[in-house]
């Protein structure tokens, strides 16, 4: 703009310097004109140019997050590769296990400035080497629960950062060491040193617990599912503060299973008094009082084989609070007078559900997750996994059923 008023004056400088005036009076009205032109150009605001925001070529490595958001606005957007729509969302989350260079179409529908744009994205090999197993925990949140400030062990002046600690040391890479989620709701959030592909029509990760079988039955034994939650990066920041979407396993249509189910826990007073129950290993039937969003409640009960605190010793808060949904219940008394208590094995979807030798069973697919709503979504990848809790129950002398989980692997992983 300043080249152009530049210019303008110029132009009628030499024309008030050089021309004469004539009997017309067109020298006059030419730089009149002039002038005025210049004056309008000189008062006119430069117009801001909109930049698509998609740039020509992208480079990244393998098993990494790309978003890309467009900047024009439009009634749809459809992004293709080799001619196959691979989303309509606005913005696109790009993340492949394999090297090589993609073709990408995004094309903006809008009915005043329909926009098509062609770009590629190089993906390479990481420079390091990435590892298959867990690599971090970024949350430890366990509901009250006999294994509490045990599985990982409290000790005196522990926080929460050092409990985090403690189960991220416990289930990263291949160490297997059990850490305990408590009753409904507790969890723990993970990741790998990489995103987790979602591979079309493949298992992408698995998730080992302490699920056995029972000698008396095929059908169960110790099983504890934990429902499985993943989520995108999408804000870039390293936190699992994006929306997390349930992995719907083999109840999640259960007209049993209850969704938008919340509960919370009541520390125990420090005069409560216990009330056991006789002939029975049970040392407190009303040890930690729970209440949910059904109108219910119970109790966590303290049993002779676990004595110490059953709360989170490093939380100072009096109530926790977890939401989600919760299971129906798959316990039973298989002695019918309290000495053997048998859980039912539900189908693939859960942790801690199916025995680990159980491979297929105990593995997840990201193409399973849903909204809130219930309704399918496609992830691309994930970022991050979280495991809770997910049926409240007592089983008699063994106590509250509690998911348990020692180890993780990405199944897409690829071998060099």
């Amino acid at each position: 703009m300043l080249q152009m008023q530049k210019t303008m004056s110029q132009v009628v400088n030499y024309i008030a310097t050089h021309a004469k005036a004539n009997a017309n009076g067109l020298c006059v009205r030419v730089i009149s004109l002039l002038t005025c032109v210049l004056s309008i150009v000189s008062c006119e605001p430069d117009i801001p140019m909109v930049n698509l925001g998609i740039d020509d070529t992208y480079a990244i490595e393998r098993m990494r997050t790309l978003i890309l958001h467009p900047e024009f606005p439009g009634e749809t957007y459809v992004w293709r590769m080799d001619d196959t729509i691979i989303s309509t969302e606005r913005d696109l989350i790009f993340c492949q296990a394999d090297t090589g260079t993609y073709e990408i179409q995004l094309e903006i529908q809008d009915k005043q400035n329909p926009v098509t744009h062609r770009f590629k994205v190089v993906v390479w090999e990481e420079q390091v080497a990435y590892s298959p197993y867990i690599s971090r925990v970024l949350e430890y949140n366990p509901a009250p629960g006999q294994f509490v400030n045990t599985m990982p062990i409290y000790e005196e002046g522990d926080t929460y950062e050092t409990m985090r600690q403690k189960a991220e040391e416990a289930i990263a890479g291949t160490n297997h060491t059990l850490i305990s989620l408590g009753a409904w709701g507790g969890y723990v959030t993970f990741g790998f040193d990489h995103s987790v592909v979602n591979i079309p029509n493949d298992l992408d990760f698995l998730i080992e617990g302490n699920a056995f079988l029972s000698s008396a039955t095929q059908k169960g034994g110790s099983s504890e599912p934990g429902i499985v939650m993943v989520s995108i990066d999408i804000n870039q920041n390293g936190l699992p503060d994006d929306p997390f979407y349930q992995l719907a396993g083999s109840e999640y249509h259960n007209p049993a299973t209850i969704h938008h189910y919340e509960l919370s826990y009541h520390r125990t007073p420090a005069d409560h008094i216990a009330e056991g129950e006789k002939k029975s290993p049970i040392t407190d039937s009303v040890y930690i009082l729970w209440t949910d969003n059904q109108g219910a409640k119970g109790y966590v009960k303290k049993n002779t084989f676990h004595t110490q605190d059953y709360f989170p010793m490093w939380l100072k808060d009096s109530i926790l609070t977890f939401n989600g949904s919760r299971l129906p219940n798959n316990a039973y008394d298989a002695s019918d007078n309290g000495t053997y208590w048998v859980q039912n094995f539900y189908g693939q979807g859960y942790a801690d559900c199916n025995p680990n030798d159980s491979v297929h069973l105990n593995s997840f697919d990201i193409s399973w997750a849903v909204t809130e709503e219930g309704v399918p979504i496609t992830l691309p990848c994930a970022d991050f996994v979280r495991v809770y809790t997910g049926v409240n129950q007592e089983c008699g002398w063994i106590g509250e059923t509690s998911t348990e989980i020692s180890f993780a692997r990405d199944l897409n992983f690829r071998k060099e």
